[in-house]
């Protein structure tokens, strides 16, 4: 029987290890940091629970079980079917009973649908991230990369079009610099290099600044209003500072691998897991101030 059990596991060869079943009798094996492969080992932090070796069946297999990547994966579907009801409530009602322009339904389907695709590009990353292939977990990486760039875009057109629905002129060029530097991004995304551990902070310096531009044309929005005190300026400006605290506490906690770095106990509900429930909180916020 034991024999039997060996046979129908599926096996493949792992370097220095000699082999490792990728499939257990019940189920998909979790492997400890020291386990995995070296394109892997992200956060050392993260002692176990980690998915590898698997091909792309195993690897949408592993969506029903408990792993270190099981509240990313599910935190993302969420976010994508809260965007996905919320686009399908303003299309429906609230933009026709509001009488909206063409304008405000592409604007708000183009926020909805790139904050939709930021969604479904992590899920795809967190759940495919564990295949056998380095090569494959790599593309599902850069995808993710750029379904943030999009997802940092969506929030950007919204915004500036609405601050500057009556100052066209301004509206233009923070949205022309807002696709220039989003497609910077992607260009820079092209290098072999930026995937590697190498470029983790130069990656990190990126997306700071492309998200930390906003601050420029909210200055400049405050100015145009009459400054701090005018009232629309009194109803909108608390909701962007509660955005920019909610990404400076995700960066934060991206960086510092906190809670995992001083409680070994949190591998399953890490540092990445809080970084992506903060993101959703931070999309969603942007959403309800347009």
């Amino acid at each position: 029987m034991h024999q039997k059990l060996l046979k129908s596991a599926h096996y493949i060869e792992l370097g220095s290890y000699q082999y490792w079943p990728v499939l257990v009798p019940r189920g998909i094996r979790l492997y400890t940091y020291e386990q995995i492969p070296v394109f892997l080992k992200d956060n050392p932090y993260i002692t176990d629970g980690y998915r590898a070796y698997l091909p792309s069946r195993l690897c949408l297999k592993s969506l029903f079980i408990l792993s270190n990547e099981t509240v990313n994966i599910w935190s993302h579907l969420l976010g994508f079917f809260i965007f996905f009801t919320l686009g399908i409530y303003d299309m429906t009602s609230v933009l026709p009973s509001a009488s909206a322009s063409r304008e405000d339904f592409v604007i708000c389907s183009i926020c909805l649908f790139c904050f939709q695709v930021c969604m479904l590009c992590s899920v795809g990353y967190h759940l495919f991230c564990c295949h056998r292939s380095e090569k494959t977990s790599r593309r599902w990486m850069a995808l993710d990369y750029a379904g943030i760039s999009i997802g940092i875009l969506g929030c950007y057109v919204s915004g500036v079009f609405y601050a500057f629905y009556c100052n066209n002129y301004w509206r233009q060029v923070y949205l022309i610099t807002v696709l220039a530097m989003i497609l910077a991004v992607f260009f820079a995304q092209i290098h072999p290099s930026y995937l590697t551990q190498q470029w983790h902070r130069l990656r990190s310096v990126i997306f700071c600044s492309v998200s930390g531009y906003g601050v420029i044309p909210t200055i400049h929005w405050v100015w145009l209003n009459g400054g701090v005190g005018a009232a629309i300026v009194q109803e909108f400006a608390p909701r962007v500072i509660v955005m920019y605290v909610i990404a400076a506490v995700a960066f934060l906690f991206y960086i510092s691998k906190v809670p995992e770095r001083y409680f070994p106990e949190f591998s399953y509900c890490n540092r990445s897991s809080d970084y992506e429930c903060l993101v959703l909180s931070h999309m969603l916020i942007s959403k309800t101030m347009h």
